[in-house]
């Protein structure tokens, strides 16, 4: 596995500097709308081990996202749509990475395409090690139904009402449980000011990456970020 994982991130993060080189500053999720809004935890039915994930705090923290199509296709066309949030934790930024894939076994671990967000199942496609082992962590939407396909169209509609999503978690194999509420809305300023989220530099409190994962992801988002920066 090791081997494996670490092949995998540096095909990918050849792979992904070569798209930097033409496409800046995002070679993947070119096409985006930066949002604002809070979180609050609201406990989990599913022991964890992992505090954020298991305990409730009435207290909403203020988080910063990203909604995007990572190919960057034309509407009306499809596409996989990625969620990237982050928030303030104990230790500093907390990043979150979704993206649009299945939400039962074996479907939870490939991508999928979708026109709105609000029909994708967003997951965390890596699981994350905690206390009691490998969980994997989504969002669904609980409205609006109807988002519209392209960024800057969900960003007018968003200013409008919020989006307000549940998030989850689960075993590998297992059945979604909710901890979380988010709710997002777009603000002034510009559609899409260059934010990099890099959940594997900064992890959610408690938990971490799997060595094979950080392997295997962790060489694109160094290449990209260097390649962008000259």
């Amino acid at each position: 596995m090791p081997h494996v994982s670490t092949a995998i991130g540096r095909a990918l993060g050849a792979g992904f500097a070569a798209l930097a080189a033409v496409r800046r500053p995002h070679p993947i999720h070119p096409h985006g709308v930066q949002l604002h809004g809070s979180l609050r935890r609201t406990g989990c039915a599913l022991a964890t081990g992992v505090p954020w994930i298991d305990e409730a705090d009435a207290a909403a923290v203020p988080v910063l996202a990203r909604a995007s199509r990572s190919a960057g296709l034309p509407a009306p066309l499809p596409d996989v749509i990625g969620l990237a949030v982050r928030f303030d934790g104990d230790d500093g930024p907390a990043d979150l990475e979704l993206a649009s894939t299945g939400r039962g076994w074996p479907a939870r671990f490939w991508l999928l395409m979708h026109r709105s967000p609000s029909r994708a199942h967003l997951g965390s496609l890596f699981p994350y090690r905690s206390p009691s082992g490998p969980v994997l962590l989504a969002a669904r939407t609980r409205t609006p139904a109807d988002l519209p396909t392209t960024p800057a169209a969900v960003g007018e509609r968003l200013e409008a009402e919020p989006w307000r999503l549940q998030l989850l978690v689960a075993r590998p194999r297992g059945a979604w449980h909710a901890f979380a509420e988010l709710e997002l809305t777009r603000g002034p300023g510009p559609l899409d000011p260059l934010v990099r989220f890099d959940a594997g530099r900064h992890p959610l409190p408690g938990t971490q990456q799997y060595e094979w994962a950080l392997r295997a992801r962790q060489p694109s988002y160094d290449r990209v970020q260097r390649t962008t920066r000259r």
